[in-house]
């Protein structure tokens, strides 16, 4: 995978280390964050390692499909989403969740992606789909930290609900 853009950012989070981590892995709150509905694979619940998730909605207002497949799962310090199929020559996002001394947790993102088009696609990359990215990056934490310092996990970490699967 040679060239590609890298975008991380992170937050701290006054919660336990398991909440931060299965919240990330709700595919509700991936949903409502990305504005985006899982149609195939996983459909509901929590994603785990080997699933996959096909991912259909609207992005800068073109229609969007996106495969990604958990290729790496360490409950609850690590986890690896990587698109088998959508608009990207490649894309990878890492999870980390990092256990703090003062009882916090650090959530940090890393996206790795190369656009396609030649020089064309980088130039989409570095003025459009990157900052698109960072802003989604940066809304998603917020929403984690948001819901696992408060009650809010409470509605999207219920064990008693089944997960989907579709073929």
């Amino acid at each position: 995978m040679n060239g590609g853009f890298v975008l991380a950012d992170e937050i701290v989070v006054r919660a336990p280390i398991e909440r931060c981590f299965r919240l990330s892995t709700n595919l509700q709150i991936v949903q409502e964050v990305l504005r985006m509905r899982p149609v195939r694979g996983r459909t509901f619940g929590q994603v785990v390692e080997g699933d996959t998730v096909r991912w259909k909605g609207w992005q800068l207002g073109m229609p969007q499909v996106h495969e990604s497949l958990i290729e790496a799962f360490a409950e609850p310090t690590f986890f690896r989403d990587r698109m088998m199929t959508g608009r990207f020559d490649w894309f990878e996002h890492d999870h980390h969740f990092i256990a703090r001394r003062d009882g916090t947790v650090l959530l940090r993102d890393e996206i790795r992606f190369a656009m396609p088009l030649g020089w064309l696609g980088e130039r989409a990359g570095k003025w459009l789909i990157a900052p698109h990215i960072r802003r989604l990056i940066r809304k998603r934490l917020a929403r984690l930290k948001e819901l696992a310092e408060g009650d809010g996990w409470r509605s999207y970490l219920i064990d008693e609900q089944p997960a989907t699967i579709t073929p």
